[in-house]
C-alpha cells in the first residue's frame, strides 16, 4: 500500500476534535445539513466518548489526521461508522487499513459479524466495503428518531 510508510492508527484523543471535526465535513456534506440537527460531529464524538471510546480510530500520517473510524460491539453484533479519509489522501489503502484494525479490535472482544450502513446514493462507497468482503445482508434497515433532537 503505497504512502502509508508514515501512517499510524490509534485511539483518538480529544486533542484530535478539531483535525476530526475538519476532516468529516469534508467527508460528509451530510454534516453541513442544517435541516438535520441530530447530524452533528461534536454530538458524533461526545457520544463515542461516552460508549466505548476506546474503539474510535484515527490513521495519523506526518503528523496529521488523515482517517478516522469508530466501532461499536454491542455483544451481539458490531458496528462501523464514521469511516472518513482526507480527499488527498484516498486510493492509498488508508480506509482498507482503518476498517481492518476496527474489524482487528473487534476480534478481540469476540465479536462474530460487522455490520454497517452505507447511504444508498454513494455507490463507490457500497463497492469499497464489498472489496473487503462485505455483502448486502437481506435486512431492511428501519429507523426511529427519539427524543427532541434526534
Amino acid at each position: 500500500m503505497t504512502g502509508v510508510a508514515s501512517l499510524s492508527i490509534r485511539v483518538f484523543d480529544a486533542a484530535d476534535t478539531d483535525a476530526v471535526i475538519a476532516l468529516w465535513l469534508e467527508a460528509f456534506p451530510e454534516y453541513k445539513d442544517a435541516s438535520r440537527p441530530q447530524r452533528n460531529p461534536y454530538l458524533s464524538i461526545a457520544n463515542k466518548l461516552a460508549t466505548q471510546p476506546e474503539l474510535f480510530f484515527v490513521a495519523v500520517k506526518d503528523g496529521a489526521i488523515v482517517g478516522t473510524v469508530m466501532a461499536g460491539y454491542d455483544g451481539h453484533r458490531g458496528w462501523l461508522y464514521s469511516l472518513a479519509v482526507e480527499a488527498a489522501a484516498r486510493r492509498l489503502g488508508i480506509g482498507t487499513l482503518l476498517v481492518r484494525h476496527a474489524e482487528a479490535a473487534l476480534t478481540a472482544r469476540g465479536c462474530p459479524k460487522v455490520n454497517l450502513q452505507v447511504l444508498s446514493a454513494k455507490a463507490d462507497v457500497q463497492a469499497f466495503y464489498e472489496s473487503l468482503g462485505y455483502v448486502a445482508d437481506a435486512v431492511i434497515s428501519l429507523g426511529k428518531r427519539l427524543g427532541a433532537v434526534a
